[in-house]
């Protein structure tokens, strides 16, 4: 069988909640999967296939007024088999790639109005996705209540990643405003 690929586990991950379309599964990883995750529809499509000669997922085809059918997909017991699997095996190290960082490595070169701007820029950009996330987090909160507290609930695994997805936006906007402040100190 040929190896899965992160993105095709992620995908697995998705239809294990519910059978989705492509397009569907792009709308999910944009949210709640955008959090940690993301992908384009050009490599959804090909992953999708890749899964089902696999036989990970299987589709449906659905057919639609005013518009071509669509491939419902879903996943095959031997996809939920192999998603259990992968879960708890171990991590191999994540690659460092932060641009970000690269560029703050060099932030010394730049006038620092320039920098202070381009900073408060990035906080501005966290900011607003801690508003988005906190907007999530209400609506889950809302309207999950009873499986938040169920390690056994694909709410709960949701909402696990969308407390882990605030964490990071937060300690980021924070050390952009850090960074902002001793730039114009």
């Amino acid at each position: 069988m040929a190896e899965t690929s992160t993105l095709g586990y992620a995908l697995l991950g998705l239809l294990a909640r519910a059978p989705l379309s492509g397009w569907d599964l792009a709308q999910r990883l944009d949210m709640p999967a955008g959090y940690f995750w993301s992908a384009g529809h050009s490599q959804i499509y090909p992953e999708l296939k890749k899964l089902e000669r696999a036989k990970l997922v299987k589709h449906t085809k659905v057919e639609q007024r005013d518009r071509p059918d669509k491939k419902v997909y879903a996943l095959t017991a031997a996809g939920r088999r192999a998603l259990r699997r992968w879960v708890t095996t171990p991590l191999a190290p994540a690659p460092k790639r932060d641009e970000l960082m690269l560029r703050v490595y060099s932030l010394w070169l730049a006038d620092p109005a320039d920098a202070v701007a381009f900073v408060r820029d990035q906080e501005a950009v966290h900011r607003r996705r801690i508003a988005e996330y906190e907007t999530h987090q209400a609506d889950v909160e809302q309207h999950w209540a009873a499986e938040l507290d169920d390690p056994r609930s694909p709410r709960f695994a949701t909402y696990a990643t969308l407390r882990r997805g605030l964490g990071y936006e937060r300690e980021l906007a924070d050390w952009c405003a850090w960074l902002a402040s001793r730039i114009t100190s």
